[in-house]
């Protein structure tokens, strides 16, 4: 398990040690309040000794919904709506 920071419709930043390679995918499994999301992301930059900066690429079918609203209650929680 991972500390996630920064999320948003495109990605998020996995705090972690254990770091991948710039473009190696990652299956991401999320516990919300309203169920398991899955999603597959891409590996776009890694900072040392802190984590890397993935991208989404795909949230399964059956998900799309809980994974729209994970993300406006994050907005909405951070201010980051418009």
């Amino acid at each position: 398990m991972s500390k996630v920071q920064d999320v948003s419709v495109g990605g998020l930043f996995i705090e972690t040690l254990k770091v991948c390679k710039v473009d190696t995918p990652i299956e991401l499994h999320f516990l919300v309040e309203d169920g398991e999301i899955r999603a597959t992301a891409t590996v776009r930059y890694v900072s040392a000794n802190r984590g890397m900066g993935l991208q989404f690429k795909a949230v399964r079918s059956e998900d799309q919904e809980r994974f729209s609203l994970m993300i406006k209650r994050l907005l909405h929680i951070t201010g980051k709506e418009k």
